[in-house]
């Protein structure tokens, strides 16, 4: 009789059980996760019982506060190359209307991530700040872009790089989809060997 791994049957948790396992492996409760990342004891309980599906920047604040890399959360696909191939993008499976599409290669323990990003009108993603350096480059549409205390205008062939530890955010501000590059280091979509980010034994 094969028996799944601990990573196989880690892919398997739902992404509540998976923020409850981790939660619980540091020992952590609902409180003190809340007190950490920011969010709402409530919130955290409704997403651990797949009631609520966070944000990718709640994810963020959760991966933070959880010490683990945000892929631990996230069905990101298995490239299994180093080739991107346009006829099959690679969609990371994220709550929200932003559509992000994955075209680093899976390597083990990848320094930076590069991601393609379809911003509808009007989406703004919430200021947010981390250890490590960001890009961002506007290939179609329009965006404000808020770095610090400095705001600015983006058009298509225009970037913004900077260091994350400085509050950033941006906002679709024309009337159709903003299409965007984003490369950032350290990786917060990388996996492990296994394919998932271990978070220990611990119980649901």
């Amino acid at each position: 009789m094969q028996i799944a791994s601990t990573a196989d049957r880690r892919r398997q948790m739902p992404m509540g059980d998976r923020i409850r396992a981790r939660r619980k492996a540091l020992g952590l409760t609902l409180q003190q996760l809340a007190h950490l990342s920011g969010l709402s004891a409530p919130f955290i309980s409704q997403a651990e019982r797949d009631l609520s599906v966070p944000s990718l920047v709640s994810l963020l604040a959760l991966a933070d506060a959880l010490t683990v890399d945000l892929s631990y959360f996230m069905e990101v696909p298995d490239g299994g190359t180093i080739v991107h191939r346009a006829a099959k993008p690679r969609h990371i499976q994220a709550d929200g209307p932003v559509d992000y599409i994955d075209l680093a290669s899976d390597l083990a323990d990848r320094k930076l991530d590069i991601v393609l990003m379809r911003v509808p009108p009007g989406h703004a993603f919430p200021t947010g700040q981390r250890k490590g350096e960001d890009f961002l480059y506007v290939i179609e549409g329009d965006v404000t872009g808020v770095v610090g205390n400095t705001q600015a205008r983006l058009g298509p062939g225009d970037s913004l790089h900077f260091d994350a530890l400085h509050p950033h955010g941006a906002r679709n501000t024309s009337d159709r989809d903003a299409v965007l590059l984003y490369v950032g280091t350290p990786s917060i979509f990388r996996k492990a060997p296994d394919g998932v980010i271990d978070a220990g034994d611990a119980d649901a």
